[in-house]
């Protein structure tokens, strides 16, 4: 059905949020209210959907996500199926509280371990959760004994932004390989913090001028709102790429193919648990717009 109305044939990467449910409440969580919502994928309906996507769309790659994935009772079972039955590359975002045991259980299987941070110490787990910041930490070196590559995801908010360049520089002592940075956006929780916004936006080129003079061994990506041109807001054209780089669903089944929808009710498309398809539902909150590629800096 993604075929027939937007002309894409390929989607590389599937971003699945397993459940809504999470062990932490962070202030600027894109989730808010849902984070208490029982919907989630059965074990059953994941595995259908990782094969429909391989099937009818060529994807090679997965990102798990939540609410908190290590609180999804069958993880083990959706990452072995994904990497032994499926080939894909299979990737874990998430806030690393206390996962050293589930994840010494998945790590053969496991391609990149994604850990989200907001800072260091103290300013992590006032946006987070307190002792947050040395789990995150404990999390990241049990990867590196155990193999399992390693990132970082931070959410650069007016709180943090003085830190990229510090925690860039820590993480760099536990083997991460890559941090990712992203613009917060007004949305969920973060709607109820708006002193957590970056207003000045000179900051930005601060920051992205800190990052072309440092010299790091860690690669660094900056999403497209923090880019010097800010993303563009522009849609699917019509007869559109065949190809994109990732597709998102959230724990009900709503698909949606750019960041910036997510969060919102704007989504053209549903995965059908029960029919195991994917249906077209369109509404004036259609959502089609498409991201840019990332700016890196750093390692290559």
């Amino acid at each position: 059905m993604i075929s027939e109305v937007t002309g894409i044939r390929r989607i590389r990467m599937l971003y699945l949020q397993l459940l809504y449910r999470c062990n932490f409440e962070c202030l600027h969580c894109f989730h808010g209210k849902r984070l208490q919502h029982a919907d989630a994928f059965t074990t059953d309906e994941a595995v259908n959907l990782l094969t429909l996507m391989c099937d009818e769309y060529g994807t090679e790659a997965v990102t798990l996500l939540g609410g908190e994935p290590f609180v999804y009772r069958d993880l083990a079972q959706v990452v072995r199926y994904a990497k032994r039955d499926l080939g894909m590359q299979v990737e874990i975002c998430t806030n690393g509280y206390r996962i050293e045991r589930r994840l010494t259980e998945i790590a053969p299987d496991l391609d990149l371990l994604r850990v989200s941070l907001e800072g260091i110490g103290t300013t992590n787990d006032k946006i987070r959760k307190f002792g947050s910041y040395r789990s995150a930490l404990s999390a990241l070196e049990i990867a590196q004994q155990l193999g399992v590559r390693a990132g970082v995801t931070m959410t650069v908010t007016s709180r943090n932004i003085d830190e990229v360049l510090p925690l860039a520089h820590t993480l760099q002592h536990y083997g991460v390989e890559q941090l990712k940075l992203h613009c917060l956006r007004p949305v969920g929780n973060a709607a109820d913090h708006p002193e957590l916004l970056v207003n000045d936006g000179t900051a930005y080129t601060r920051l992205r001028e800190g990052l072309a003079s440092a010299e790091l061994d860690i690669e660094v990506i900056l999403d497209e709102d923090l880019s010097e041109l800010g993303a563009p807001d522009a849609c699917l054209p019509v007869g559109g790429p065949v190809e994109i780089e990732r597709i998102e669903a959230d724990p009900r089944g709503a698909l949606t193919m750019s960041c910036k929808a997510v969060g919102k009710d704007s989504h053209a498309f549903w995965y059908d648990k029960l029919a195991d398809h994917i249906d077209h539902r369109p509404s004036a909150t259609d959502e089609l717009t498409l991201a840019v590629p990332d700016v890196v800096y750093g390692r290559v």
